[in-house]
């Protein structure tokens, strides 16, 4: 049996060749048992910091790419454990058969380390949408949302340099230095860009609007449906949809009308000189009792000037902060209420009556 198990076949022993089959094998059969094994020792971590995390959830979603990176991992070293045949140390193109098998498995186990660290950033992710879902600021939700894929790129980036590194040996302080060098070419030819990144961060943080407001911006008035990284999206009231740059959102004077506390009517009425001055007092005092109602929280009524057309009453009334529906309802009501208390009194509005007269010079 020894002597079978030492043959040499293809520089190595028969022996080594179960080994190492051996090592694998048992590898991909427990694998899954040791991820989880593993992810409850990564849970406990995690639920220090957040301590109504769902346990199975987490096993569910990080388990399967813990496993695959442990059993490319347990594979690759035990290869390696392997002496390269030197029948196969053959040239293709300017490399070896070797470096390229060693490339692929870096590039392999690589990839799948950066699979793994994208799972578990899927996963705080999760559990950051489901904290901000329970509060009524969207802002949150949107900074969920930013930073998930802030961190993606960044964990992108790095997994590149780490295969430019470990598999084809590029020396990568090299290519950070001419990153540098291009990176402040390309910072100066966007600058414009870079202004309306940071403004979309100024939004996040000072939170001037969110998601679902309405905002008056310029001279559009809309909804805001998304704050982008470089632009915020607004659903005007023509039901049409415009693109404003975050910078344009941060640096001119932007009207929250979802922040307001009342809505405004207000009705200004020219009476007619002609009106005596008892019907103008029992006009306001009807005025002020119209407005005296349970949508209207205040009101002011007042005989406002006196001039040679026409007398002037103001009315100004606030309602809470309802919708444009609603307030558009109350202040038609208030509209009519007004109208039929003006015929009631026979009251008129200057120059409502315009009497044009004809006249003709005769001359003999």
């Amino acid at each position: 049996m020894d002597e079978f198990l030492d043959q040499v076949i293809l520089d190595n022993t028969i022996r080594s060749y179960l080994v190492v089959a051996g090592i694998i094998t048992f590898v991909l059969l427990v694998k899954t048992y040791v991820a989880h094994y593993l992810a409850s020792i990564l849970f406990e971590f995690v639920k220090a910091v957040w301590k109504d995390v769902d346990k199975k959830s987490f096993r569910n979603l990080v388990s399967k790419p813990l496993g695959t990176f442990l059993a490319i991992l347990v594979s690759i070293v035990s290869l390696y454990k392997l002496n390269f045949p030197t029948v196969f140390d053959v040239d293709v193109y300017r490399f070896t058969l070797k470096e390229l098998l060693h490339t692929l498995a870096s590039l392999v186990l690589i990839i799948s380390f950066i699979r793994l660290l994208l799972r578990i950033i899927d996963f705080i992710a999760h559990i950051l949408t489901i904290k901000a879902d329970l509060t009524h600021d969207t802002t949150d939700n949107q900074l969920v949302v930013f930073f998930k894929d802030f961190f993606k790129v960044m964990i992108g980036i790095v997994g590149f340099l780490m295969i430019l590194k470990f598999s084809f040996g590029y020396k990568i302080t090299n290519l950070l230095t001419g990153l540098s060098i291009v990176g402040a070419a390309i910072a100066l030819a966007l600058r414009e860009s870079l202004e309306n990144l940071i403004a979309s961060f100024i939004i996040f943080f000072d939170k001037p609007f969110s998601m679902g407001d309405v905002v008056k911006v310029q001279s559009y008035t809309g909804t805001v449906e998304k704050i982008g990284l470089r632009s915020t999206r607004i659903r005007t009231d023509q039901k049409t949809f415009i693109t404003v740059p975050n910078k344009q959102m941060v640096d001119t004077i932007l009207d929250n009308h979802s922040m307001r506390t009342q809505r405004k009517g207000e009705l200004k009425l020219e009476i007619s000189p002609n009106t005596d001055s008892e019907k103008i007092d029992r006009l306001v005092a009807g005025i002020r009792k119209i407005t005296t109602r349970e949508d209207i929280e205040t009101s002011n009524v007042f005989l406002s000037d006196i001039t040679a057309t026409a007398f002037m009453v103001q009315v100004d009334y606030f309602t809470g902060p309802i919708t444009a529906a609603e307030f558009n309802s109350v202040k038609e009501q208030v509209n009519f209420q007004i109208l039929r208390l003006m015929e009631s009194l026979q009251v008129e509005l200057a120059g409502a009556n315009t009497d044009v007269r004809l006249t003709q010079t005769v001359t003999g």
